[in-house]
């Protein structure tokens, strides 16, 4: 697709956007890492979803230390209205972690005076941050140009034909910050959150279908064909896994019974040289001493010598007996 297509198709999605949502606006006055913490929510959720589950953070947690340290199923228990609540928590509790360890403070707010290039690779650097939640940011708070683009803006995007299947694999969106200029660029991230959140939370949807058909009438074939080649991924992903768990577990016995196995061997071999030690020596009394070898070979015969040229031989040593 060229640049020119790409751009046309972005002008007339941001025109049906506006005709069916209303923008919706930051406060001016958040600060920095309460933009992160709601975009943190906010990614595949609509805003009501995620200001309701802001504001019970802020409600139930003493401070960001505290839900910093919370499970993320408690956490997650108070973020009713968010598709994938558990998911979000994560993102939250990583995220304060990550600036945590990095400055023992729940502070960022020195990023609005770095350069920003920058502060965006500053942002990099928390774990839990996701492209979306990072543009976010870079938009809300450090007043960068930076459309933030969720997996069901992806998904949007892909079925109105703006990004190609390998775009939508690798998440980008090519010449969209070119397409829609800075000044207009809260309210279109905004405008595409809420048709993105939509068809997150309802993919069948006549309202959702209704748009996205005033700006392409062929986009069923291309949703439908990613949505099964994703369920497939997806299904292909679990069984890999599972595998790969079983493996782990297969492997962990083998090495768990060959580590017994030795250890069996160890204390057997201990055992024995044990017994070898304790078993009794011979006694003294047993053993010949010197001058009883020396008898011994006393009362052995003496050996027959022959003399040189003679064939008689002589007992050497013996006398005769004198008769009586």
């Amino acid at each position: 697709m060229t640049s020119t297509n790409r751009s046309a198709i972005i002008s007339k999605l941001y025109k049906v956007l506006k005709k069916h949502y209303k923008p919706i606006e930051p406060p001016a006055d958040r600060p920095a890492l309460e933009h992160l913490i709601y975009g943190s929510l906010l990614e595949n959720s609509r805003h009501e979803a995620a200001d309701e589950a802001f504001a019970k953070l802020k409600e139930l947690y003493f401070d960001w230390n505290e839900i910093r340290v919370t499970t993320v199923t408690e956490l997650a228990e108070g973020m009713g209205g968010i598709p994938d609540a558990a998911a979000s928590a994560q993102r939250v509790k990583r995220a304060l972690q990550s600036i945590f360890e990095g400055g023992y403070s729940f502070d960022i707010e020195s990023l609005k005076k770095q350069n920003l290039g920058k502060a965006e690779k500053d942002l990099e650097k928390v774990n839990g941050s996701t492209p979306f939640v990072r543009a976010y940011v870079t938009q809300n708070a450090l007043g960068g140009h930076s459309i933030p683009v969720s997996k069901g803006a992806i998904d949007v995007l892909h079925a109105v034909a703006i990004l190609s299947d390998a775009e939508a694999d690798k998440g980008q969106v090519p010449g969209l910050e070119r397409a829609i200029p800075k000044n207009k660029g809260v309210e279109f991230g905004s405008l595409l959150q809420q048709l993105a959140a939509d068809l997150v939370a309802s993919p069948g949807s006549s309202k959702v279908k209704a748009i996205l058909s005033e700006i392409d009438p062929d986009f069923k074939d291309r949703l439908a064909a990613r949505q099964a080649r994703l369920e497939a991924q997806a299904a292909a992903d679990a069984a890999a896994a599972k595998e790969a768990r079983q493996k782990a577990r297969v492997e962990a016995r083998a090495a768990a019974a060959a580590a017994e196995a030795e250890a069996k061997a160890k204390a057997q071999s201990k055992s024995a040289k044990g017994a070898a030690a304790k078993r009794p020596a011979a006694p003294e009394s047993a053993k010949p001493k010197g001058t009883e070898k020396e008898a011994l070979k006393s009362k052995l015969p003496t050996p027959i010598k022959k003399h040189n040229g003679d064939s008689r031989v002589a007992a050497k040593g013996l006398a005769k007996k004198k008769p009586r």
